[in-house]
């Protein structure tokens, strides 16, 4: 009996992928099937393209480039889960809030300069704005059912987390740290003008306004951020010296150190909101695997 469920299972399955391959066009090669929806090249393509949309502001030509090679290493693996994800949501009933819909689409807009530029580059990754809004409104059912599948079920006692700090009491090492106060400017001769009127005692608002450098105020610890020869004068300085000029790149720069904070180790009641968001991520993570895996077990997968 077993054998005849699973052979008729096998004629229904073969019987949906030969239906779905006599109505797809050849740019619409299906390459897997996911219960009784396929995937083709093009969605694989169309998702590509939304990632390019959401993407394209935030790095630069050869970043996205980069970001978008690292995701088509896995990218069919990524949309079975996906659409997965998709179908329990249809089967839990949920909804996708039209107006969040709208807000992301907005978010998305004010990213470039105009609705033109906006609407050229949906063009040009043979996009329109209804594909950008079904990709938005799969997100947000994805969103939702995590949520009432994974997030509100975590939970994070007191006790984990006293439990993560003592056993990680190095993490809360923090280094000696120094703020600093800056003025830059293009000029090396009035640069060098700054550093003698705050050597003679005048405030650093006072020789910004003289100069017309910027003034900014920073904190910086020992730890490589900085260039190395920009960190090697920053740790130099005593309280209350001022460095001389710094050329970096068109630059030059005059620092004052106005205070030293100490080497010391955080207490938990600083760090037990990050060491319960490290926890939450870790468990998030966690549970997100399993119900995934789950789901696959109990899906009809199949890769073409």
């Amino acid at each position: 009996m077993r054998m005849i469920n699973n052979c008729l299972k096998f004629l229904i399955i073969f019987s949906l992928i030969s239906g779905f391959i006599s109505f797809a066009r050849a740019e619409e090669k299906i390459v897997a099937v996911v219960n009784n929806e396929i995937i083709t090249q093009r969605d694989l393509e169309a998702f590509l393209n939304f990632m390019r949309i959401q993407l394209s502001k935030e790095y630069s030509a050869k970043e996205l480039d980069e970001k978008i090679a690292v995701m088509k290493s896995d990218l069919l693996d990524r949309l079975i889960e996906d659409r997965l994800i998709l179908q329990e949501a249809r089967r839990n009933n949920l909804k996708a809030d039209e107006g969040r819909i709208k807000a992301k689409i907005d978010e998305l807009k004010k990213r470039y300069d105009s609705p033109t530029d906006f609407e050229n580059s949906l063009k040009n990754q043979g996009l329109v704005e209804s594909d950008l809004e079904a990709r938005v409104r799969d997100q947000i059912l994805m969103y939702n059912i995590v949520e009432v599948k994974i997030r509100d079920k975590i939970v994070i006692k007191p006790a984990e987390i006293t439990e993560y700090y003592n056993k990680n009491t190095s993490e809360f090492n923090l280094s000696e740290e120094r703020d600093f106060h800056s003025l830059a400017g293009a000029d090396e001769s009035d640069a060098r003008k700054a550093v003698e009127s705050l050597k003679q005692g005048k405030d650093m608002k006072t020789v910004a306004k003289e100069t017309a450098f910027s003034l900014n105020a920073f904190s910086a610890r020992k730890n490589g951020e900085l260039k190395k020869d920009v960190e090697d004068v920053l740790f130099s300085l005593n309280s209350g010296e001022v460095s001389d000029p710094i050329k970096i790149k068109d630059s030059y720069y005059v620092f004052q150190l106005f205070k030293i904070k100490p080497a010391h180790q955080q207490a938990l009641s600083e760090v037990q909101e990050a060491i319960h968001a490290t926890l939450y991520e870790k468990k998030m993570q966690e549970a997100m695997t399993k119900w995934v895996e789950e789901l696959k077990k109990k899906a009809y997968l199949k890769k073409i």
